[in-house]
């Protein structure tokens, strides 16, 4: 490491590798003092990509109103503005 940030930085590695890809010093504290800093998620599959009812299912346990009677499409919307 180049410089120690200080003791407000929580993960020093992923701060210094912001920093070299010239994110500036309080964006790269910020985004490496979250809790799950370094954690990589999007291992859903696309909405696009399910099945009518297993959107519905979702839809259901979201609680989205008048689903039963909703496109696949307007699922979809519907979950994403949700």
């Amino acid at each position: 490491m180049a410089k120690d940030p200080g003791p407000q930085v929580k993960n020093d590695e992923q701060y210094e590798k912001l920093r070299e890809k010239g994110v500036s010093k309080t964006k790269a504290a910020r985004i490496a003092n979250t809790p799950n800093s370094g954690k990589k998620g999007g291992k859903a599959d696309k909405y696009e990509e399910r099945s009518k009812q297993e959107i519905y299912d979702k839809a259901k346990q979201v609680g989205i109103e008048g689903r039963s009677k909703m496109s696949k499409d307007e699922l979809i919307k519907a979950l994403r503005n949700s």
